[in-house]
């Protein structure tokens, strides 16, 4: 599948719409999150979340926040 798709000015910020295509090729709807993330070859790739990643940023969130002053050291 190959979708054009134009980017608009929302806000401050750039966008795309997606159309229904696209979205019931995600199995997304309006509200959901999706993920945008790098392939190793440089692409990017669009996902639906999955509970399992977000579950694991969250965790990893937790731990940056309760070793922040340590992970700001070993960053030096």
């Amino acid at each position: 599948m190959v979708l054009e798709l134009k980017l608009r000015k929302i806000g401050n910020s750039v966008g795309f719409v997606l159309p229904k295509e696209a979205l019931a090729h995600l199995k997304a709807e309006e509200g959901d999150t999706v993920l945008l993330t790098e392939a190793s070859d440089g692409s990017l790739r669009l996902n639906t979340s999955k509970p399992q990643i977000s579950h694991q940023m969250k965790a990893v969130q937790s731990i940056m926040e309760r070793y922040r002053n340590t992970l700001r050291e070993l960053a030096k």
